[in-house]
């Protein structure tokens, strides 16, 4: 019988190839500048290798992990109640790549300079592959330093930076490596967490061990060995670890009350919790929960903004890869020059949110040994997490729709990238609650004088920044910022800050960026570049051709 040949339908001569495989390390030109400008380039060639998996493997896992989403199987068999999320082989998959390369815990197992700027590009190259599980993986990662200040409460430290991913329910002592969840808040409260009412009784007379009631409404990762939770001790707000199982391998006393069906993050299970008298061990002083859970934040907030700036890169990837290849009206749509005005401004944004985030990540790097970084680190994580998250949402509407009915359909990364923008600037203290803290953190004048110390580095760079920090400088002088106009002050203060990491590494995107954003000679949407912004060059910058 003769062998039936295929045909190729018209429309097939028009649509673009599969966008990946790719190497997300190889393609991208901005990171692999940004990861030796800020002192990881030792670290490199790891960071490749994770790359060259993320955009391949992981992104071909990330499919079945988000379609097949976690369920949550309150009995088993014999009717016994476990509270078990259970999940896709693929979930399971990716976080075993993840924990095992080092996105949790390379910065603490090895402390050395740009071990955080190295973990933060592994971050970055993940959350473009598969962006639900960052959420364990960022909160593990944060826990650790607090948790090694208890003696009691390392062990947990060590096995959560271990390179070991195991998903059973066992007690710590019969695992190599944990992960951990957080519980903040709780219904009446939200973000006001000090209005919380879950209770932590003490169980012995300055022991650590206490004893839990009450509810969260958000838990987050409920499938980890431990979470970090806030109540209110008799000492008043405390942290404390409760780990799912107890030291003899009993179920601790909570109950998880249903999944939060959302609208995106679809791979990662989120929860609701109560607590029946379940044993937490106390982190940190009691009274003093807020400033521990402070220190975790201040991590979770960088890898907020690291996330961002992945999905921003990852959108563009695509738009880019799209208009490559589709052509329309006699020309491919990259030739077109207002799709070029969109793509380059897209371009420009992405290269300004991945230049602030590997900034703020060496600052951390550098925070133990210097005080103005420490204090730079402070208040730029909560401007970056303000503006790089603010920003994404926008930014992967405009990609989509640069790929036209094709971005809007599930056989494309734009709707699932599309869902997951919002998530983090509402993550770890909505936009207002990053603004309000900025100001809060500028009433120190240390902070004050480190910000500035991280502008003026590219002072005399370029006239509009001049500008630009110039009238910064005498608002921060001023005696204090009217609350409602918080969010003016601070996306001038990203700009700014964005602008000076691009002037001072000499980046080409530089004076298109400052003419751009400093200037205010533009309109509101993406592609409205002022007239004589130079394109040529960028988006062979943003990805290479096939």
């Amino acid at each position: 019988m003769p062998m039936a040949h295929a045909t190729r339908s018209p429309a097939g001569d028009n649509q673009p190839p599969e966008f990946a495989p790719r190497d997300l390390w190889r393609d991208d030109l901005a990171l692999r500048e940004a990861v030796e400008r800020e002192g990881a380039a030792g670290f490199a060639p790891r960071i490749a290798a994770y790359g060259a998996l993320a955009g391949d493997r992981l992104l071909a896992l990330a499919a079945d992990a988000h379609r097949d989403r976690p369920r949550l199987r309150r009995f088993d068999a014999a009717g016994q109640r476990i509270d078990r999320v259970e999940f896709h082989p693929a979930y399971h998959a990716v976080m075993q790549a993840a924990i095992e390369h080092g996105v949790a815990g390379l910065s603490w197992r090895e402390p050395q300079p740009g071990a955080h700027v190295a973990r933060a590009a592994l971050g970055y190259l993940h959350y473009q592959a598969e962006p639900g599980s960052s959420c364990p993986l960022t909160m593990t990662h944060a826990a650790v330093p607090v948790l090694r200040r208890e003696p009691g409460l390392r062990e947990w430290a060590d096995k959560a930076a271990a390179p070991h991913y195991d998903p059973r329910e066992l007690p710590i002592a019969a695992k190599a490596g944990v992960t951990l969840g957080m519980g903040m808040t709780e219904k009446q409260g939200g973000s006001d967490v000090r209005s919380n009412t879950t209770t932590a009784t003490p169980l012995r007379g300055g022991d650590p061990e206490y004893a839990l009631a009450g509810h969260k409404w958000f838990l987050s990762a409920p499938m980890s060995d431990a979470f970090l939770v806030l109540a209110q001790a008799p000492g008043g707000l405390t942290c404390l670890l409760v780990p799912r199982r107890l030291p003899d391998g009993e179920r601790n006393a909570f109950r998880l009350l249903r999944l939060k069906d959302k609208l995106g993050d679809w791979s990662n299970a989120s929860s609701e919790v109560e607590f029946n008298g379940a044993r937490g061990w106390r982190v940190g002083k009691e009274g003093h929960g807020i400033a521990t859970i402070l220190e975790m934040v201040m991590l979770t907030r960088l890898d907020c903004m690291l996330g961002s700036a992945g999905l921003m890169r990852m959108a563009l990837a695509c738009a880019v890869h799209h208009c490559r290849h589709r052509r329309a009206f006699g020309k491919r749509l990259i030739e077109k020059p207002l799709m070029r005005n969109v793509l380059t401004d897209l371009a420009i944004e992405a290269e300004a949110a991945l230049a602030l985030s590997l900034r703020v990540a060496r600052a951390v790097d550098a925070a133990r040994q210097d005080p103005r970084e420490a204090a730079f680190a402070r208040v730029a994580t909560a401007i970056g997490k303000y503006w790089v998250c603010k920003r994404a949402t926008a930014f992967v509407a405009e990609a989509q729709e640069c790929l036209g009915g094709n971005g809007y359909i599930e056989e494309s990364l734009l709707p699932r990238l599309y869902r997951q923008a919002p998530l983090n600037s509402i993550w770890e203290g909505a936009a207002n609650i990053q603004c309000l803290d900025v100001l809060r953190a500028l009433r120190d004048p240390a902070t004050g004088v480190a910000l500035m110390a991280g502008l003026d580095v590219a002072r005399g760079l370029h006239p509009a920044f001049d500008a630009t920090i110039a009238s910064l400088g005498k608002r921060m002088a001023e005696p204090g910022v009217d609350e409602s106009d918080a969010r003016t002050l601070v996306e001038r203060l990203a700009l700014a800050l964005q602008a000076a990491v691009l002037l001072r590494a000499g980046n080409p995107l530089a004076d298109a960026f400052c003419r751009s954003r400093l200037d205010r000679c533009r309109g509101l949407a993406f592609g409205t570049l002022p007239a004589g912004t130079r394109f040529e060059g960028v988006l062979e910058r943003v990805l290479p051709a096939d």
